[in-house]
């Protein structure tokens, strides 16, 4: 008897689970500027740097990478300074610029000279920016997932409100909403106790410096002159994320111009709490990049 017909269907789940195993990252290390750095690294084919939110490190989104991963690209993720055991910014130096030089030297370290397509989520949205705009010969593309540097927070009746004016209680108080609903809190939740708990008892400065910057991040001129120098960029943003706002989406795409734009039925943390969504919606997004820019326009992902 045929093996697959013998096992009564459980052959197929094991072949896909075998699909994206096969997608893991291998964690490796290596010294920027002659100190420790960690990363992911997985995959074959053109490049892809990913840079992860805030608190978190490149662990945490192992399983997203992993969806990326067979979509046929070799997935570079690095913990950035600060995180998941990668050594921090001086405090008197640390800043969204420093972290995208840090950035830039990690890849020359690596011996990646050409440029790449980046992604960054959340904070490292941020910092994917300040590559770019800084060191333009490292990046071909970028994808900024929910991203931060967009100026804008709320509107106040007539008055639009600037990111620099959002209190911190209001961040605090949008971020349980992120874990909602109960399925997805049951996903997201794990994963930040897991590494953004570490990463906090590590080292609390640098945790919290990093979340200044994120308060803080106005990157209206950056994305200014990316769009002057027609840099292909994708603006993905989750339509239930209160904390990177509408306001705060809109305004960056403004900024760009006519950035190719995708927007998903998801809270801040979309990718982790559902990863299969998040290789769907990438192997679009490559072919968007392949494209070098193509036309622009708003999608929908269902």
């Amino acid at each position: 008897m045929d093996p697959v017909e013998q096992v009564g269907g459980i052959a197929p789940v094991l072949q896909i689970k075998a699909r994206r195993n096969a997608g893991w990252l291998t964690w490796k290390r290596t010294e920027v500027d002659c100190r420790p750095a960690l990363y992911g690294e997985a995959g074959t084919g053109p490049l892809v740097l990913f840079l992860h939110g805030w608190g978190l490190d490149h662990k945490a989104y192992k399983r997203a990478l992993s969806r990326l991963v067979t979509a046929g690209v070799h997935v570079l993720a690095p913990a950035l300074p600060g995180f998941g055991g990668t050594a921090a910014l001086p405090r008197e130096v640390a800043s969204l610029a420093r972290y995208g030089d840090w950035v830039a030297e990690f890849l020359r370290t690596l011996g990646e000279g050409q440029p790449t397509l980046v992604m960054g989520h959340s904070f490292g949205g941020g910092v994917a920016i300040k590559l770019a705009h800084d060191h333009p010969e490292q990046v071909r593309a970028l994808v900024l997932i929910n991203s931060i540097g967009g100026s804008a927070w709320a509107h106040s009746g007539s008055t639009l409100r600037s990111m620099a004016e959002r209190p911190l209680w209001d961040w605090g108080i949008h971020f349980p909403a992120d874990l909602l609903p109960m399925r997805q809190a049951r996903r997201v939740l794990p994963v930040i106790v897991a590494e953004a708990l570490p990463n906090l008892l590590r080292d609390p400065r640098a945790f919290w410096n990093a979340a200044g910057l994120v308060r803080r991040a106005d990157l209206t001129a950056e994305l200014d002159d990316l769009r002057r120098r027609q840099v292909p960029v994708v603006v993905l943003w989750g339509t239930r994320d209160r904390l990177i706002t509408r306001d705060s989406f809109e305004d960056m795409c403004k900024a760009l111009g006519q950035p190719h734009v995708i927007t998903v039925p998801g809270t801040h943390s979309w990718l982790l709490a559902d990863p299969d969504a998040f290789g769907e919606i990438m192997t679009n997004v490559l072919d968007v990049v392949r494209m070098a820019g193509g036309a622009s326009g708003v999608v929908e992902a269902v």
